[in-house]
């Protein structure tokens, strides 16, 4: 079923640009802003 507007993101776990991981998890109970963006040199 695809994510709606307004809908809770499901649990995830990606890689920061520090190497680290971070699991969405993680920052529960603080506000987050998850941007998602086309590779490069693609038509996006």
């Amino acid at each position: 079923m695809p994510i709606q507007v307004g809908d809770r993101a499901p649990d995830f776990t990606a890689q920061t640009d520090e190497g680290t991981e971070l699991s969405l998890a993680d920052t529960r109970g603080q506000t987050v802003v998850v941007y998602f963006y086309p590779r490069a040199d693609t038509g996006g």
